[in-house]
């Protein structure tokens, strides 16, 4: 960003970007199992927030689910957008 923040995939234009969860980016509850953000990712979202980014999260532990390619554009398509879809699988293989 021109904040100088990374992020794992961004469009500056319209200040939105995408950012793909590894297990690092996780506290986890040893009693319920569940995941919760820890405390670098949490300061992250709310600083890129602040300058006036919408983030989008692809946590492993919903995406490591997935098992079919068309799942996983599923999945994406819930998250971004059918035409935001589109234009990444013009650029990369986003389902790997």
């Amino acid at each position: 960003t021109e904040e100088g923040i990374s992020l794992d995939m961004a469009q500056p234009s319209s200040k939105h970007g995408v950012e793909v969860d590894r297990p690092s980016h996780y506290l986890s509850d040893a009693e319920t199992g569940s995941f919760i953000e820890n405390g670098a990712t949490r300061f992250k979202t709310k600083l890129l927030e602040w300058h006036g980014w919408s983030i989008t999260r692809v946590p492993f532990y919903e995406w490591d689910g997935l098992q079919s390619e068309a799942e996983k554009r599923c999945y994406l398509e819930a998250k971004l957008g059918n035409r935001a879809v589109g234009q990444l699988a013009q650029r990369q293989d986003v389902a790997t």
